[in-house]
């Protein structure tokens, strides 16, 4: 097993890449699993006090089941995982079994900031994109995607999502294996990433 960690600020493009990979290698050969399902059950908070949790910050995640998730796929085990619903701003009830496959694409802003989850990850890659642009992006994903306005978009961008990068995401990128820069549209290329995983697949 492959296990590969793909993060980067919001509006990198970590969406786009792993699409790239997913449709590159056989469905049989590789699985995806994200650290947005992740986040912790907020049942016992409202909607409204759910929508002010800063689910920027590491302790929003839940990196302990991240952790035995990917350790159990590791053994060759089977996991359910959970689905977190970006409209409800909460996990849900329902769970997806994953089963263990050649290559785990593990993705999420956070998941380099946790060095018991980096310990098990064979490849990491950073994307690098320019704040402005990422921004753009983010507008553009949150309204079309998650029906958000222009204006929570913005405020939670320059109160959350600006400082938490600055202090957890950008520094991490000294841990990534690979570094890909992202500002131009289009997809980048990824042959490096697919030289790296090509041996585990024979």
């Amino acid at each position: 097993m492959f296990i590969i960690g793909i993060t980067g600020g919001t509006g990198s493009g970590k969406t786009t890449i792993v699409h790239q990979l997913l449709t590159h290698f056989s469905e049989k050969d590789i699985v995806l699993i994200s650290q947005d399902d992740y986040y912790h059950d907020l049942s016992h908070l409202s909607y409204d006090e759910r929508i002010k949790t800063n689910f920027d910050h590491p302790h929003a995640v839940d990196f302990a089941l991240l952790e035995n998730h990917l350790k159990t796929l590791r053994k060759g085990h089977s996991i359910e995982k959970p689905k977190y619903s970006f409209v409800a701003h909460n996990r849900g009830t329902k769970t997806t079994v994953v089963e263990p496959k050649k290559i785990i694409l593990l993705e999420g802003i956070l998941i380099l900031t946790q060095p018991k989850i980096r310990s098990l990850l064979d490849l990491t890659i950073y994307i690098e994109v320019d704040d402005d642009i990422r921004l753009k992006r983010r507008i553009t994903r949150d309204i079309q995607e998650r029906g958000r306005d222009v204006k929570e978009i913005t405020e939670r961008y320059e109160n959350t999502l600006k400082p938490m990068h600055e202090q957890f995401i950008a520094p991490v990128k000294q841990y990534a294996h690979l570094i890909i820069t992202n500002n131009e549209p289009g997809y980048p290329n990824l042959e490096a990433v697919y030289t790296a995983i090509k041996p585990r697949l024979s």
